[in-house]
């Protein structure tokens, strides 16, 4: 009988191309497995890249490379998003003889068998018996990081007066595009509540935000004594979350929207032009479990059981890890 310490991880490593929602997502996990980790980037080249997720990789980002992102010793578990990275981690499942447990986020649009363990939200079709399938996506803030959060004094937000709305605003994307219409829409959907609800804004807008909707964000929030994060460093986005009575999120992050919903407090969603079957899918699930309503519309403070999946991602992956360690070691 081996002792629980020789079956819990002692190192981590993240393997993405860098792209900020696929590290958010990972690095939640891995801080929720209480273990070290790094993060480590992989950039392959043309045409490299044009042929991943299937492979090959970039011979020069080969393990025997100077700078290599996936040099040795290997770690206990790899966690791995985005498609460019999936050909890299089934590599270091290879090279470490197997001995590295592999874990992929989100679809790696190579089957089942691309890792020991690949989660996907619920409006993702793949299924098999290693999938894991929750209904939001992972990320980094956890019920307990919320709760020192929302106990935190911060005077420029616990002066304003409820109910306080979180305003998460993204932008256009493959899928979505924020036209002019949207974009005098969303505006009055918030003046609305302003004015009706006498709420008070926390809003954060993201790199994709359209230049006219931030300055008019930027306007709304200094004329009536809002806050608008100007992307200065510190993000303030957890803050606006524990402290806030409702959220508003568009509909063109899935991401955005699963964080909110950690905080049990309801989601009040904007559709932007545009759409994709599986948003909308994930749209469905959330509407259906009472999580999310539309906007604009009537201003919800009603609660519910907070969604997170992160913990029980982390709760599969330590299961599955110990279950791996057991059977190679037996003789």
């Amino acid at each position: 009988m081996h002792s629980p310490l020789e079956t819990f991880p002692s190192s981590i490593w993240i393997l993405t191309d860098g792209k900020a929602g696929d590290v958010a997502q990972c690095v939640g996990v891995a801080q929720a497995l209480d273990c070290p980790y790094e993060t480590r980037q992989v950039a392959p080249r043309a045409p490299f890249s044009w042929w991943l997720p299937f492979g090959p990789t970039d011979p020069g980002e080969w393990e025997t490379r100077p700078g290599s992102p996936i040099a040795p010793p290997y770690p206990d578990i790899a966690i791995a998003s985005g498609r460019r990275a999936a050909a890299y981690l089934r590599r270091i499942k290879r090279l470490s003889g197997g001995d590295t447990f592999t874990v992929f986020l989100k679809d790696p649009r190579t089957g089942p068998d691309a890792a020991d363990l690949i989660w996907v939200p619920e409006h993702d079709k793949l299924r098999g018996r290693n999938v894991l399938v929750t209904p939001t996506s992972p990320h980094r803030f956890s019920a307990s990081r919320l709760a020192e959060l929302r106990g935190e004094k911060v005077p420029e937000i616990d002066r304003l007066a409820h109910p306080r709305v979180a305003v998460l605003v993204g932008g256009d994307s493959r899928h979505h595009k924020f036209t002019e219409d949207d974009q005098s829409r969303f505006l009055a959907g918030l003046r609305r509540m302003v004015r009706e609800d006498g709420a008070k804004l926390l809003i954060t807008a993201s790199r994709r935000t359209p230049a006219g909707l931030a300055y008019s964000l930027s306007s709304l929030a200094k004329a009536g004594g809002h806050l608008y994060w100007t992307g200065a460093a510190p993000n303030p986005l957890g803050l606006y979350l524990a402290k806030a009575d409702a959220i508003v999120a568009t509909a063109d992050s899935t991401n955005m929207i699963g964080e909110a919903t950690v905080t049990g407090k309801p989601v009040h969603v904007f559709k932007p032009s545009g759409g994709h079957d599986k948003i909308t899918r994930f749209l469905g699930n959330l509407e259906h479990l009472g999580v999310i309503h539309p906007f604009p519309g009537p201003l919800k403070t009603t609660t519910y059981e907070p969604i997170d999946a992160t913990p029980i991602i982390a709760e599969r992956i330590l299961t599955d890890f110990r279950a791996h360690r057991q059977r190679g070691r037996k003789p």
